[in-house]
């Protein structure tokens, strides 16, 4: 039985003093983040990375995940994608054993993104506009209550200091991150910049009304599945598959709730918009006017880096520290609160073929540190160093096992940041 309070713990890494002393939160106000604990003596974030990180399945799923969350006990929790006539909430227990359906969406649901309340009500986003709420149970799994809907391609989702709940768009590639209030009203916060703007774009001949093509802007690709034709002295695209828009994927707050973070997959970015005390907006937007008026500024950048190529999920810890998955590198980074970039794991190649699709990593997606462990879910997709995806653990149809949750090796050493924010 799931207690009456649900807090969802995140456990740092270690931090060692010389490293990270002056690299973690450095704000003034005194409405920010506190200074972050200093680390035990000899308890170094290298020496953390040293470990020998390596990952072991502990839930095998018939059906694609995304979405990772777990309560007081170290259960895990997690949403099967695409199922049909509902889409089951599985808890995976702390300590090994079969899964357990406590939960469910209606069809159509591709769940993204899962967050428990104070109440220990978990919210599950169904992979198009709506978000569920249900109380848990696996002897008697409820059917998701309908939330709030209008928040179009929500996907990730963190709840703030008064209980409002955000999500980012996820799938549109149009940059939103919505406020959702405790009555389910939807409110566009602001937007990350998109890849591409309206700038001369044009609607095509018989196209659909609303549809349009052009505009200015980058495009970013993933190979495979895109293509080049590549020379010793040229290098040109072959066709346009691969295209990757996604810009505001995974979402986190600071310890303090005056911070919020948005994962960038296409950039490999992170960007940190600053907030009120009442979570108004106090980042700077409107610096290009070709964008919506509500889009963050480019200094709102936290970090871009190569290693976060492909970044989906994002958690913090408790000193401030960002965990993220690049699924398309099958890696996992981690990025300090003064934007230094850590890879602590990624596939190694095939001796023989060079690819990094074997494993332990498939594809992962959302990160979660429950306890003293870092857990991904792992969705299998086949893009860039996960292709082909029938490589590994889990693979596409006509597979039985099509995704998994993963938990790290390495054991982390200091007490995280609770979830919900308070």
């Amino acid at each position: 039985m799931l207690p009456n309070y649900m807090r969802s713990r995140s456990l740092v890494l270690a931090a060692g003093i010389s490293i990270l002393a002056g690299a973690l939160i450095t704000c003034t106000d005194s409405s920010s983040d506190p200074p972050p604990p200093v680390a035990a003596s000899g308890s170094t974030l290298a020496e953390s990375l040293a470990q020998p990180w390596t990952f072991t399945t502990v839930f095998k799923a018939p059906l694609g995940l995304e979405g990772l969350v777990a309560d007081d006990d170290g259960n895990l929790y997690s949403g099967g994608r695409g199922g049909n006539p509902t889409c089951p909430i599985w808890r995976v227990p702390a300590g090994g054993g079969a899964a357990a359906v406590v939960g469910t969406l209606p069809a159509p649901c591709s769940p993204a993104g899962l967050a428990f309340d104070r109440n220990g009500d978990l919210f599950v986003t169904d992979g198009a506009d709506k978000i569920y709420k249900l109380r848990p149970d696996s002897a008697a799994p409820p059917a998701g209550v309908l939330f709030a809907s209008g928040a179009a391609g929500a996907n990730g989702i963190a709840f703030d200091r008064a209980g409002n709940l955000w999500a980012s768009d996820g799938v549109t590639g149009q940059g939103r991150v919505y406020r959702i209030s405790r009555d389910g009203q939807v409110t566009e916060a602001f937007r990350i910049p998109p890849l591409a703007n309206l700038v001369n774009a044009v609607a095509p001949p018989g196209g659909a009304p609303g549809v349009v093509q052009g505009g200015v802007g980058r495009d970013s690709r993933a190979l495979p599945p895109g293509t080049i034709t590549a020379t010793d002295s040229t290098r040109a695209t072959a066709d346009t598959l691969g295209s990757v828009s996604l810009v505001a994927n995974g979402i986190a707050f600071s310890a303090s709730g005056r911070s919020v973070f948005v994962a960038d997959t296409a950039r490999g970015a992170i960007w940190r918009a600053e907030l009120g005390q009442r979570g108004d907006l106090r980042s700077d937007v409107g610096c290009d006017t070709t964008f919506t008026p509500n889009t963050l500024c480019l200094d709102n950048v936290f970090v871009q880096h190569p290693a976060l190529e492909g970044l989906d999920g994002i958690a913090l810890d408790r000193l401030g520290n960002v965990w993220g998955t690049a699924n398309e590198r099958n890696a996992v980074v981690v990025v300090t609160s003064q934007g230094r970039v850590h890879e602590v794991f990624r596939n190694p190649p095939d001796p023989a073929t060079k690819l990094r699709n074997g494993g332990p990593l498939e594809f992962p997606t959302s990160p979660f540190i429950a306890g003293h462990t870092l857990c991904v879910t792992q969705s299998d997709g086949a893009r860039r160093d996960n292709v082909p995806s029938s490589g590994g653990e889990v693979g596409p149809a006509p597979a039985l096992e099509r995704a998994k949750i993963s938990c790290a090796s390495a054991r982390l050493s200091f007490g995280g940041l609770e979830l919900p924010i308070r």
